[in-house]
């Protein structure tokens, strides 16, 4: 194995590989296992049969089962008539409040995100029902395409998220106690993001139009019970795994089932859309376990060099404070997130970032929430934020002008990260609470 400040270099070298691999345009999910063959190559090690192993234990996971389930879940809901539920069911309880249907960008994306663990299909799904509704009664165009975009990277943050999966998988955590770490923080984010519209909404009341009728209590609940069922389904599957009932990958076979049963009663369920949604749950999923497959050989390849203990060291020597490491690091994953989506950021950098955490003494389970964050805050910056391209396409308006209006969103993400790392417990009660 090799070791010490020597792999300073070569792990230059591989990274300068990577990123002219990818600026030819080569997918991330077979540039990974070229770059494992460089590092193999360097520590002298037959790269087959590492090759072998590594792809079969990283796809014979029965973790792994639950998250093409849990997209096809997300998938089925996209397609069905909850968005437009969602809307009719939030909307009469936010009109007393200052700012009044924006926070319906806020509530919705937090509702959608708990059945589709994706940012950007929260955006396309809440921002087709939400923006014309806005658009049509006068409300500030900034602040609605912000409001959306900033919101709906909750569908990271709030469980099931498939990132979150996919950082259990690469750290070797709970995914159920990944889920319970990710609530807290996603209530957090959105307390930060209604009070913010509320306080905005008052400096600029001639921004806003006339406040709707505000409905008798019992018509506000009849027209949120529509949002029961979803609730439900949500409900069912989490308590099945936080009470030990069920495993993830169970609880997501239930949620397909639930969902292609919302689906039917709201009569939204045809062929047609379940083969969508079976085809493109397919897609999603082969892309994802592609990049995962590769990023294990990777992993495995940089093991054997000893460049991820040797960088860690090096850091180290640097005698950094724990909380001046992760302002690198957070630092490191902002610049990192303007040019690579979430799901590659995560398995590129946990190979090399991990080891460092670990020596750092931080919590594995918080540190997936404070990565969650950053990889949040991927989908709002360009060049290639995807919540900024869903919008472009939605509005026909530049991915600029939508990154101009999401950038006090992001300034709240950046005071979330803050919260967490200063009380980390917001992140970790509740794994602990259940699981000790």
């Amino acid at each position: 194995m090799l070791a010490g400040l020597g792999m300073i270099p070569l792990a230059g070298l591989i990274f300068g590989a990577l990123c002219v691999l990818l600026a030819f345009g080569l997918w991330i999910g077979f540039a990974l296992p070229f770059i494992g063959l460089i590092a193999m190559t360097a520590a002298q090690i037959p790269a087959g049969p590492v090759l072998a192993t590594t792809l079969w234990s990283s796809s014979s996971s029965w973790t792994m089962a639950s998250l093409p389930l849990f997209i096809w879940m997300g998938e089925i809901l996209f397609r069905s008539r909850v968005s437009e539920q969602m809307f009719d069911g939030l909307a009469p309880w936010m009109s007393r409040l200052p700012g009044q249907l924006l926070h319906v960008n806020v509530a919705g994306c937090g509702v959608f995100a708990m059945v589709s663990g994706s940012s950007a299909a929260t955006c396309a799904t809440v921002g087709k029902i939400t923006l014309p509704e806005l658009q049509s009664r006068g409300y500030n165009e900034r602040m609605s395409f912000g409001s959306l975009a900033g919101a709906s990277t909750l569908g990271f943050l709030i469980p099931p998220s498939v990132p979150m999966i996919v950082y259990a998988i690469a750290a070797n955590v709970s995914v159920i106690q990944m889920f319970l770490a990710g609530f807290l923080p996603g209530l957090v984010v959105m307390v930060l993001y209604s009070g913010y519209i509320a306080i905005w909404s008052r400096f600029n009341r001639n921004s806003q139009p006339r406040a709707d009728t505000i409905l008798p209590f019992g018509e506000r609940l009849r027209r949120s019970a529509n949002l029961l069922p979803v609730l439900a389904l949500v409900a069912f599957v989490f308590l099945a795994m936080v009470l030990g009932f069920a495993t993830a990958t169970e609880c997501a076979s239930w949620g397909v089932v639930g969902a292609l049963i919302l689906s039917a009663s709201t009569r939204s369920l045809t062929w047609r859309s379940f083969l969508d949604g079976v085809m493109s749950a397919t897609r999603m999923s082969v892309t994802i376990l592609l990049i995962i497959n590769g990023a294990a050989f990777t992993t495995a390849a940089m093991a054997y060099t000893g460049i991820p203990s040797a960088l860690a060291n090096w850091v180290n020597g640097f005698g950094l404070s724990p909380f001046m490491l992760l302002t690198i690091l957070a630092l490191m994953y902002v610049f990192l997130g303007m040019i690579l989506e979430g799901i590659s950021l995560i398995v590129l950098t946990t190979v090399v970032v991990l080891p460092m955490i670990q020596q750092a003494g931080f919590d594995l389970i918080w540190f997936g929430i404070f990565l969650i964050i950053l990889v949040e805050m991927s989908q709002i910056t360009p060049p290639v934020g995807f919540n900024l391209f869903v919008l472009q396409n939605m509005s026909g308006r530049d991915s600029l002008h939508i990154a101009r209006a999401v950038f006090p969103f992001f300034l709240l993400l950046c005071l979330a990260l803050v919260i967490i790392a200063v009380f980390p417990q917001i992140a970790l009660w509740l794994p602990q609470h259940f699981y000790g």
